[in-house]
């Protein structure tokens, strides 16, 4: 029996290159968006040395960042399934990489703000993962396409461990001005990749009840039970992202440990988003994401309970990472059960959209409270107790499709 990677030399049957081609291009891709903005709290200490902006400010273009990204995916998604992939990856990576240079050369914070927040937050709706997994479902035959999402999975996770001590090195080398400007130009074969990523454009089809359905949604206790969830997954993922670099560097520990912390994240997210996809085969879902986020509040408990050491610092680094995206498997795949493929991209976006929301408010409060206690503390609780109260939320899910809706005809 072949292996389903080393099996992908044949040309794809809706692209003029191989199979193989396309996953690459696509894991790169995810890798080269996924980087820069996972290590975005690396740059925080080194702007408040270096302009006379506060953490509002930084809290207010990350949380920006967060919020346009969870807005522009459902409509950078929508034309790429209009006009094809390949233009809106070209416009999402060149907004990304305009909006790390005017990061870097911002003298004000409105500057900053527009760069990393809203370039750099359109940008990630045009050229992430998602957009990656779209074309994917285009352009690989379907039996390829389990391999092919959980490999462009595991690529942005190791973007996220390579980028980590990278943007480390850079800054102490570069200053975070020349470092923001290397990664803009580390987004840019971006461009060349979207090449072969070009799914053709989809004819203008009427598919009538998309209405109906989305409000039939929001009316079904379990996808809305399962929305709240991933609400507190964005507050989490977001805060640690954008504050933890800060939190370790008060703590009395070598900024280094932050970023080989924030690595660790990478490295042990590509095992436990495996993990999650493969125990979504053998047992309920929602016990899944039950688990995860009762593992999350518990990890994090201890994590601030324990003095300070590089060791706590790296072994939280470990644990999150096998928490970070393992939500995501279980997340999509119960909304698909429930209402089908055909609805699954607006349906999952609307999800999405309620995890940048959750992001949104992880960054900007994780600032307001530094900013007006002097410490993360408060945020860290709030953090423990919404995880709490998202593993109580996904046990009552159903894991059953959902009673159809009635469609006008097309």
């Amino acid at each position: 029996m072949k292996h389903p990677i080393s099996d992908m030399s044949q040309t794809s049957p809706k692209s003029p290159l191989p199979a193989s081609a396309i996953l690459v291009a696509g894991c790169l891709v995810a890798l080269l968006s996924f980087g820069p903005r996972s290590v975005m709290g690396a740059f925080q200490l080194p702007v408040f040395s270096s302009r006379s902006w506060g953490a509002e400010s930084f809290s207010i273009a990350l949380s920006a960042q967060n919020l346009l990204w969870g807005v522009g995916q459902p409509f950078a998604g929508a034309l790429a399934d209009r006009f094809g992939s390949k233009y809106v990856l070209v416009a999402g990576a060149l907004l990304y990489a305009a909006g790390l240079a005017l990061m870097g050369q911002a003298q004000t914070a409105i500057g900053f703000d527009l760069g990393a927040g809203v370039l750099i937050g359109f940008g990630l709706s045009g050229a992430s993962f998602n957009l990656v997994l779209g074309s994917f479902a285009k352009l690989l035959p379907p039996e390829k396409l389990s391999i092919a999402f959980g490999a462009a999975t595991a690529a942005g996770s190791f973007g996220q461990f390579l980028f980590s001590p990278l943007a480390g090195g850079l800054i102490e080398r570069f200053s975070w001005e020349g470092a923001c400007l290397i990664f803009a130009a580390l987004i840019l074969p971006i461009v060349p990749l979207s090449l072969a990523l070009a799914s053709p454009p989809a004819a203008l089809i009427h598919r009538g009840g998309q209405g109906a359905t989305f409000r039939h949604a929001l009316a079904h206790k379990s996808y809305m039970l399962l929305v709240a969830g991933f609400f507190t997954c964005g507050f989490q993922l977001a805060f640690i992202t954008v504050h933890f670099q800060r939190y370790i560097v008060e703590s009395g520990l070598s900024p280094q440990i932050g970023y080989w912390a924030i690595a660790l994240v990478g490295v042990f997210n590509i095992f436990g988003s495996l993990l999650s996809g493969w125990l979504g085969m053998r047992m309920p879902r929602r016990y899944i994401l039950s688990g995860i986020y009762l593992s999350r509040a518990v990890a994090t408990a201890l994590f601030i309970a324990l003095p300070a050491s590089p060791s706590s610092a790296l072994l939280f680094g470990a644990v999150t990472g096998l928490l970070w995206l393992s939500t995501v498997p279980p997340t999509s795949s119960l909304i698909g059960q429930m209402f089908g493929a055909r609805n699954l991209s607006m349906l999952y976006g609307f999800a999405f959209f309620s995890h940048q929301l959750g992001g949104f408010l992880g960054v900007l409060l994780g600032g307001f409270f530094r900013q007006s206690t002097g410490s993360y503390l408060p945020v860290w609780l709030l953090s423990i107790a919404l995880g709490v109260i998202s593993a109580l939320l996904n046990l009552p899910i159903v894991e059953a499709q959902a009673a159809p809706v009635a469609q006008p005809a097309e």
